[in-house]
């Protein structure tokens, strides 16, 4: 599934940085092409499902809430 993002593209120095303006995730590159091809990169990563390598150690803890 695709899904439109809107991203700006600045220049800082010599290197192009381009900012997904929905999702707080940016990127940079020599050119804008290449700063806009990053963040389409670090997007689908940023999506992409989490793969665990071993099974999450699941605890209880107990917090006191509302004490004054």
């Amino acid at each position: 599934m695709k899904r439109p993002f809107a991203a700006t593209v600045w220049r800082e120095g010599n290197w192009y940085v381009s900012q997904c303006l929905e999702i707080d995730i940016a990127s940079q590159g020599e050119t804008e092409e290449e700063a806009l091809s990053n963040l389409r990169e670090a997007l689908e990563l940023h999506f992409e499902e989490p793969q665990a390598t071993r099974p999450p150690n699941v605890r209880t803890i107990e917090v006191e809430v509302g004490a004054a």
